[in-house]
């Protein structure tokens, strides 16, 4: 959401270290994702949620620094109903969504004492409102992972910005910047140990270390959030992909390198780290702006991504912004579950599936069927091991090339043209170790 913070971020090497990420044991053996990594790739897809102050003004979310002088009054959704949002998610298919409890602006959208710029100053709800409680509380209504977006780096209250320093990035007061990170702390306390188990944990443009000047976080995750998904900041445990645009290049590992950040991973990496792809559902527009309907991505574009980003071995979360009445605007609830209903129609029910061990994986059909899509799925439990394939369809007793690729990891979407098999196989021509694939799947989705 803030593009230019990131690539400060990962210039600098202020992303902390991925001690939440899975990472290979000595003696070479492959590196595998821990237990919470393996359910958030299962996820897949998931949605943002962006409502801040700013939702309610005619400021852009480039010119954030601005909302540090606003009334907290401005703030008034007053048809909130975060139940909507999860109709919304459920529509979509997402099965994890993440909150903007905290953005640049510094406007806080629960109870707090921290500092007078929240909802606690603002007439929604006679300043008893708390954002944060009820999206937590319909998330586990509707059985949807719940996740919370607070960034440290950069606050308009405080004047604060990038990479997380005060007098607006400039630094040059330790006494302001102390109490800066202290502050941080006790926030991150209140997120994360006021509302129980977390999904995940969305930081923006990481964070500084203690040692530079940022707040202490690892503690306090440890204590409260220990089997949260952290993107960026302390224990990073999943990787931003390197852009806003919903997908990854291919190929694109699981894995990646100490020192990396962002991008399509490594196949030699060390550090079980996987990507997430993020972009809103209005194109480059986070927030909620008025008579911007005519941005919405369309379904194809939208499904496009999600070929790029879950089909490339990472997640897909989209961001969906309620307006200023609290509630996801029609017109963008409605492309969010068209775009759900055609990743359904395509792939809600395969044709015939397998799973097996070995170089070759082989699915028979019970008559010669027409097919344009497989799906490849390795038991990521066990690491990325294949490095190399090959898809053939039994075409007039002759097997013949339907695909070829590289990484699979959790999910590899392979779309081709349009043809009738009796068996279609999966041939593995270069591997780590023996392939082990959890699923093997055959579709036609006739576009």
């Amino acid at each position: 959401m803030i593009h230019k913070a990131r690539m400060i971020a990962v210039a600098l090497g202020i992303i902390a270290a991925v001690a939440g990420a899975g990472i290979a044991e000595e003696g070479g053996n492959i590196p595998c994702p821990t237990a919470e990594q393996a359910a958030w790739q299962d996820a897949e897809l998931g949605i943002m949620f962006c409502l801040d102050l700013i939702t309610f003004t005619d400021i852009r979310e480039p010119n954030w620094q601005k909302a540090g002088t606003l009334d907290p009054n401005l703030y008034n959704p007053a048809q909130l109903d975060t139940d909507q949002w999860m109709e919304c998610a459920k529509a979509m298919g997402a099965a994890y969504t993440v909150f903007v409890a905290k953005w640049c602006t510094g406007h806080l959208q629960w109870q707090t004492d921290l500092y007078p710029y929240s909802v606690k100053q603002s007439k929604w709800r006679d300043g008893k409102g708390d954002v944060v409680r009820d999206y937590v509380a319909s998330c586990r209504k509707y059985g949807i992972q719940p996740g919370i977006y607070a960034s440290v780096t950069a606050n308009a209250y405080w004047e604060v910005t990038n990479p997380g320093l005060v007098n607006w990035g400039k630094g040059g007061d330790d006494a302001k910047q102390t109490r800066y990170s202290r502050m941080c702390e006790q926030l991150l306390k209140e997120l994360w140990g006021n509302y129980g188990p977390l999904f995940e944990i969305w930081f923006d443009g990481g964070a500084l270390t203690p040692d530079k000047g940022g707040p202490d976080m690892l503690p306090i995750l440890k204590l409260f959030q220990p089997k949260a998904i952290v993107f960026q900041g302390p224990a990073a445990s999943i990787r931003w992909i390197g852009n806003e645009d919903g997908m990854a290049g291919y190929p694109c590992w699981a894995t990646v390198k100490q020192s990396e950040a962002a991008g399509n991973g490594d196949p030699e990496g060390t550090v079980w780290q996987p990507g997430e792809c993020d972009v809103p559902i209005r194109d480059h527009e986070w927030f909620w702006n008025p008579n911007e309907e005519n941005k919405l991505y369309s379904v194809d574009a939208l499904v496009d991504m999600y070929y790029k980003s879950v089909g490339r071995n990472c997640n897909m979360i989209v961001g969906i912004t309620p307006d200023r009445t609290g509630l996801i605007p029609r017109a963008d609830f409605d492309r969010a579950a068209a775009f759900g209903a055609e990743i359904r129609r395509r792939f809600g029910r395969s044709i015939a599936e397998t799973s097996g061990k070995g170089n070759v994986v082989e699915l028979a059909l019970s008559k010669p069927t027409l097919v344009d899509h497989v799906i490849l799925m390795e038991q990521i439990t066990e690491g990325e091991r294949i490095r190399e394939y090959v898809v053939e369809g039994l075409m007039d007793g002759q097997w013949k090339s339907l695909c070829t690729g590289q990484s699979v990891g959790h999910k590899r979407i392979e779309k081709f043209v349009a043809v009738t098999v009796s068996a279609v196989r999966v041939r593995v021509l270069k591997s780590t170790a023996e392939p082990v694939i959890r699923k093997f799947s055959l579709y036609h989705a006739g576009r």
